[in-house]
């Protein structure tokens, strides 16, 4: 079962990786929205239309103007509003024959610059908007930082993983060294203000892997329903438990820069997800042979994780702390806890 999950867990982020520059979209939906879209140009030119007659008729009223002053700015007024309708129409027009001759290769972006509405990009390639064709390679980093929602990937490494035991690390079972964890994976993140950088939301998925050695020549040993540490009778070279767990990470983001990830940022939240992968590995130096053992299996780990994260950093590096919120095995005596301190990158 833990394989039939890792290999998902696979697919998964392969997937999403492939999609990083944009989010795949429905585009005969995408086409039936222009074609409404051709429908409120036409109404919100004809109402502006009147409001422009209604200007005029104030004018000639107040013997601003005469009536044949009035008349030319009225026909003025009309082939103005006019030229906006076919223009606008003409772009959406565009828009729709792009999508229909692009079909699976077509994508859309959420965009919030200073043109309204979205962003339609084509591969690689170039893109389309109400401004017409741009290269891909033309594409600023002002746009870039006007994008609501953008991805990036995530690697973490904490060289101070190890396990709280009634409340505390002092005095571990396992070394603070050689203890470490891992998590590499894909991150979204939302700016939730329109015209502000502070506060964002970070979600993504991603693969933490948790490492532990103990001291003192020990290894973890299943006496059925509880996992303990026992000494071995033969000397060890190395001994680590390592557990591996998909989790979906959620975090409040402030983001202090003027721009996202230029400045200090703040995150705080959590995350929750599954063990995929047990495993214990053991090296012995034997009469000069070298002898490497894996044990994989469930050890009595629990098979569910939920935790609480923070990180603090400026621009793409950051220092985290993460903390299991339930032990790491399900029937021990003891609860024990998985903690990392650790640097985190968003690449």
């Amino acid at each position: 079962m833990n394989r039939i999950i890792f290999y998902i867990t696979i697919v998964v982020v392969v997937f999403c990786v492939q999609n990083l520059t944009a989010q795949t979209f429905d585009y005969q939906a995408e086409i039936k929205n222009l074609q409404e879209r051709k429908v409120q140009i036409e109404s919100s030119e004809r109402e502006e239309l009147q409001k422009d007659i209604i200007k005029i008729e104030n004018r000639l009223a107040k013997n601003e103007i005469t009536k044949d002053e009035a008349q030319k700015q009225k026909e003025e007024a009309a082939l103005k509003r006019a030229q906006n309708i076919e223009d606008k129409t003409a772009i959406a027009d565009s828009q729709i024959s792009l999508l229909e001759r692009n079909k699976n290769y077509a994508s859309i972006e959420e965009y919030d610059g200073d043109n309204s509405g979205s962003r339609i990009k084509f591969g690689n390639i170039f893109e389309f908007n109400s401004n017409g064709y741009k290269n891909k390679d033309t594409v600023g980093t002002k746009e870039r930082q006007n994008r609501r929602t953008y991805s990036y990937l995530v690697f973490a490494i904490g060289g101070a993983n190890n396990l709280v035991t009634n409340g505390a690390v002092a005095h571990s079972d396992f070394k603070y060294t050689g203890s470490r964890s891992y998590e590499w994976g894909l991150a979204f993140n939302r700016k939730l203000g329109k015209n502000s950088n502070l506060l964002h939301l970070q979600y993504g998925l991603s693969l933490m892997y948790n490492d532990l050695k103990p001291t003192d020549n020990r290894f973890f040993v299943d006496n059925g329903k509880e996992t303990n540490l026992e000494t071995n009778t033969v000397h060890m070279k190395d001994s680590r438990f390592r557990n591996v767990n998909l989790v979906v990470p959620v975090h409040f983001e402030l983001d202090f820069g003027k721009n996202r990830h230029q400045g200090f940022r703040l995150g705080m939240g959590g995350y929750a997800g599954v063990n995929v992968k047990t495993k214990q590995i053991l090296k012995f130096d034997i009469d000069n042979y070298k002898r490497r053992e894996v044990t994989k299996g469930d050890f009595n780990v629990n098979d569910f994780i939920y935790g609480l994260s923070t990180y603090f950093g400026y621009k793409s590096a950051s220092l985290y702390l993460k903390y299991d919120l339930n032990p790491l095995f399900k029937n021990n005596a003891v609860d024990q806890n998985n903690i990392s301190l650790g640097l985190r990158f968003d690449l």
